[in-house]
Parts: C-alpha cells; sequence; structure tokens
C-alpha cells in the first residue's frame, strides 16, 4: 500500500495528537501509583498500553525528515 505525503496542516495535526495523548500517558502512569483499586489500577494499565500503541502509530505517520 502506498501512502501519499501528508499536508503541512495535516502534520500539524497528527504532531498535536502524539502531544496530547503523550500528556495523557504521563498522567496515567504517574496516577497509577496513587490509586488502591486493583479495578481502576487494571483500567489505568489497559489505557497505558493502548496510548504506547495509539502513539506509535501516529509517529509511523510523520515524516523522518525536517520540513523547510
Amino acid at each position: 500500500m502506498t501512502m501519499k505525503k501528508l499536508g503541512i496542516h495535516e502534520m500539524m495535526e497528527v504532531h498535536e495528537l502524539v502531544n496530547f495523548k503523550t500528556v495523557s500517558l504521563v498522567k496515567s502512569k504517574m496516577l497509577q501509583g496513587l490509586v488502591f483499586d486493583q479495578d481502576l489500577r487494571a483500567l489505568m494499565d489497559k489505557d497505558v498500553k493502548q496510548s504506547i500503541v495509539a502513539i506509535t502509530a501516529l509517529q509511523a505517520l510523520l515524516p523522518e525528515e525536517e520540513i523547510q
């Protein structure tokens, strides 16, 4: 499957999504240490794992070279 190049505005949107997911990931990971309920902890752990997968997929959409 060939992938078309993203426009600059689309790359910015993907970059914003990566930033948002990263902040959410860090927050969930930090709050896991404060949670005593095992069900909530399991839910937060699942969120962390899904966020890592989502961030990896979003980063694959971004070009590796610098935009001029």
